[in-house]
């Protein structure tokens, strides 16, 4: 079961607080010295993710669990890797560690390495038709394989009736587990944001 988190209902709220539910959070990420226009919409995109997460908690419970994409390692080594990787993801995080949440592990460190490097490989302007062939079949088993780790994990380590989050681009390929109930926490600023970019690709194309 998915909702978006401004279409949960009322009477719909005890139904959601039975069993495992992952709140899933489109994780959005910012170059350094972004334009002026785009951070803006990047630090409302934040903070309207603590406001509907702490809406959420209160609704339907506090997180138990943290996961994070590209993160292989939990504790304060994991809290460090967010930090470095993602400062605005961390501070919500940080504000679900203090109080009592636990970051997990979640990804394999082996298969999220060689994910990547696949995903360099076709970046890279390849020309012939048999080696991209070759290169992207190799990506996809990758992929495959990381996804199926990740899914794997949540499903290990999210207990009976624990929430956990998950902070993942958009566009995965992750099955979870039929039993967990995924709530989309989708902020207004998240179409800013999309359209933002639509509208950078149709500068550059007219271009």
């Amino acid at each position: 079961m998915s909702e978006e988190l401004g279409k949960i209902e009322k009477p719909l709220v005890e139904e959601f607080k039975k069993g495992r539910k992952l709140y899933f959070v489109p994780l959005i990420y910012c170059k350094r010295e972004p334009p002026a226009e785009y951070l803006e919409i990047f630090n409302k995109y934040w903070n309207q993710v603590e406001n509907q997460m702490s809406e959420l908690e209160l609704k339907l419970g506090k997180a138990d669990k943290i996961y994070h994409e590209l993160i292989p390692v939990g504790g304060e080594d994991g809290i460090k890797a967010i930090k470095e990787l993602n400062d605005k993801s961390y501070q919500v995080i940080k504000n679900r560690l203090d109080k009592g949440a636990q970051l997990e592990a979640t990804e394999q460190g082996e298969l999220l390495t060689e994910f990547m490097d696949w995903s360099k490989c076709l970046l890279t302007g390849l020309q012939n038709q048999k080696i991209f062939d070759k290169i992207y079949d190799f990506y996809a088993e990758a992929s495959k394989k990381r996804n199926e780790h990740i899914a794997k994990q949540i499903d290990e380590t999210l207990r009976a009736d624990e929430i956990g989050v998950l902070f993942m681009r958009e566009g995965h390929q992750v099955q979870f587990p039929s039993d967990i109930q995924i709530l989309y926490v989708a902020p207004p600023a998240l179409n800013e944001i999309e359209r933002w970019f639509r509208d950078r690709m149709v500068e550059s194309q007219e271009e």
